[in-house]
């Protein structure tokens, strides 16, 4: 399903998930985000683009509480700012960090049940292992000898347990082969077959032009464009995108 049919179908008429306004964070004293303003609605996955360093982590992290941030980030009706993580991941967002943070020492059957299940609507084991053949086969296999492509399925299968809505990608493609990537991206396209919300940081333009609805270009802090899905197509959008990204 193509972004134009997705739109038909109410995607871009639904009300806002998570709305973000004039968002400034920090790390200590350094200034990272500076008014950042974006919305995504029920259904959507919107891209964050820029160079490395630009503050679309910084972004992600600010939503989830890891950083100090203020302005707002209001997840439906609720206000997250100065909401501690937890509260924030019990409320029905999901986070997978670039660095994956899979825990070496357990299995990948052990790792998918760490997180708790906040709420219904969850994947359950068999449509995780449906959707990761890879994780079945490898299911009493520890972390530490998991292939990079296997440590991010499991970390996306392990936020799909928990019944969170909307997830937070970051990086799922980076460093990844190309027969990886294209699971990575049935997977993603199954989250959208299932009205999940993603809200998508990447570098890969490809990968994120196969799945997104909307893209943010973050530039030293601040959103200085957003791009259509249906405007890709238009002559000049690609090539003014890899300025953006430095390509």
């Amino acid at each position: 399903m193509d972004a134009n049919e997705r739109s038909s179908r109410g995607v871009s008429a639904a009300a806002p998930v998570l709305t973000v306004a004039g968002l400034h964070a920090f790390y200590g004293e350094s200034h990272v985000l500076h008014g950042i303003n974006f919305e995504i609605r029920k259904g959507e996955v919107v891209a964050l683009l820029g160079r490395n360093g630009a503050g679309k982590t910084s972004t992600l992290r600010a939503i989830m509480g890891l950083i100090s941030a203020t302005g707002s980030i209001r997840f439906g009706d609720t206000e997250l700012v100065s909401r501690t993580p937890e509260g924030i991941a019990r409320l029905g967002i999901g986070y997978v960090p670039e660095e994956r943070g899979i825990f070496a020492s357990l299995s990948v059957e052990e790792n998918l049940f760490l997180p708790p299940v906040i709420k219904p609507g969850g994947m359950d084991i068999a449509e995780i292992y449906a959707l990761f053949p890879n994780l079945s086969d490898r299911r009493k296999s520890q972390g530490t000898k998991l292939s990079g492509g296997e440590q991010q399925m499991l970390a996306i299968a392990r936020i799909l347990r928990t019944g969170a809505d909307l997830i937070l990608l970051d990086e799922p493609t980076e460093g990844l082969a190309p027969v990886i990537v294209e699971e990575i991206g049935k997977a993603v396209q199954l989250l959208i077959a299932k009205r999940f919300t993603v809200l998508l940081v990447e570098q890969n333009l490809d990968f994120a032009r196969s799945v997104s609805d909307r893209y943010y270009v973050i530039e030293e802090g601040h959103v200085i464009d957003q791009i259509l899905a249906a405007q890709i197509s238009e002559p000049g959008t690609v090539d003014k995108l890899n300025t953006y990204l430095g390509v």
